[in-house]
């Protein structure tokens, strides 16, 4: 049930800066509204009922989808940014909804194989305007998914749009400009800020793949409790939960630290964010996009929250068993977008008929799964690259 004051039934009122999906700037395809869902609740709707977001469970983050059942995929990273991003929102007055949203789509363009499949196609694409995955996200939302009679894509309002690009070339927005002038790629080339919530989901991302990779990586065994000794953040935690509970060992002390981490960068980020809107006096949207970054970590907790990156970055994303499947991933990547441009015919009907072909077989990779990918490297190939 809506109130007069912007509150509904067990949440805080919306502060007057953050988004009021009662005063959206819109979709591209005008809609009648929904009579019993704001905008952005149908947007997050919309999300989770794609075939895009469905096949996130078969994509993954840093260990592929062969490697173990309980390592992070790019949907479980997305359920988690979306908790985050809500635990962040609603101490802050900002709207949990549109945070859901955008938190749940953002990942919609990743390749399978995680980065080392968006670098590749990267490449295969560098004669032909490149890959971004945040770009790729919006492709998804804006044209790729096939669900509505009247328009391609989602049909989603532009706050929940702006908050899917965290990312976007000047090339690439100059295109969007063009394409619809005033809209999401508009921010690019102005350098403005996007919506609050949009900021919010940026921070909540660092942070969730901070936090899983620490588990993933000691999961795997790549990692060991003795290694992040080396890392302030969690080590502090650590020697915390340590103190409350000094029987504490394996996994359950893992968890606490990170369960403590997570906790303390949730709250420093909204304490953070509080006296960034008090400094720079924000009391609308529009003054957020204005501003400089508002939803930020304190000077102390970014600075231990960048070390923690820089360790993950050495000692997990470049041990050399990540290195060595990851390499094995390009390589899959690489020889399928060879495959299908020499023939186009072995892409699905609906990518083989298009006119702009190597964007075409872009989109069609990106939308694979891991597995599906790998099976169709060793279709096409004749060879196994990966188990």
């Amino acid at each position: 049930m809506s109130h007069p004051d912007g509150a509904e039934q067990g949440r805080p009122a919306r502060a007057a800066y953050a988004s009021d999906p009662s005063r959206s700037r819109g979709r591209r395809h005008p809609e009648a509204a929904a009579p019993t869902r704001t905008e952005y609740q149908r947007d997050r709707d919309r999300i989770v009922h794609s075939t895009a977001f469905r096949r996130l469970v078969y994509k993954t983050q840093v260990f592929l989808n062969h490697e173990g059942d309980l390592f992070r995929t790019r949907m479980t990273h997305s359920l988690e940014v979306a908790q985050l991003g809500r635990s962040i929102a609603r101490p802050l007055g900002l709207d949990e909804d549109l945070v859901e949203a955008i938190a749940l789509a953002h990942d919609l363009g990743h390749t399978p194989f995680g980065h080392a499949g968006q670098d590749a196609l990267d490449d295969c694409m560098a004669g032909h305007g490149g890959f971004e995955h945040n770009l790729q996200s919006l492709r998804v939302v804006d044209s790729l998914e096939e669900r509505y009679p009247c328009f391609d894509g989602l049909n989603l309002t532009f706050e929940t749009r702006e908050g899917v690009l965290k990312h976007c070339s000047r090339a690439n927005a100059q295109r969007l400009e063009e394409l619809e002038p005033g809209g999401v790629g508009r921010r690019f080339l102005e350098r403005t800020q996007p919506g609050l919530e949009a900021q919010l989901c940026n921070l909540a991302d660092e942070i969730a793949y901070n936090a899983h990779d620490i588990d993933d990586g000691v999961r795997s065994g790549l990692l060991t409790l003795e290694q992040l000794d080396a890392v302030e953040l969690f080590a502090s935690f650590r020697d915390e939960a340590l103190a409350d509970h000094p029987h504490l060992e394996g996994r359950r002390l893992l968890y606490e630290a990170i369960r403590r981490m997570l906790s303390a960068q949730v709250y420093d980020v909204i304490a953070a964010t509080r006296q960034a809107l008090e400094d720079g006096k924000v009391r609308s949207a529009d003054e957020a996009r204005r501003s400089s970054p508002v939803v930020r970590f304190s000077e102390p907790m970014r600075t231990r929250s960048s070390a923690l990156k820089h360790f993950l970055l050495r000692n997990l994303y470049r041990h050399p068993q990540v290195v060595e499947t990851t390499g094995q991933a390009k390589r899959v990547v690489r020889e399928l977008f060879a495959a299908y441009a020499d023939d186009p015919s072995q892409l699905q009907a609906g990518f083989a008929a298009r006119p702009d072909r190597e964007r075409a077989i872009a989109d069609y990779i990106a939308g694979m799964t891991d597995r599906f990918a790998a099976r169709e490297h060793e279709r096409l190939t004749g060879r196994r690259l990966l188990p």
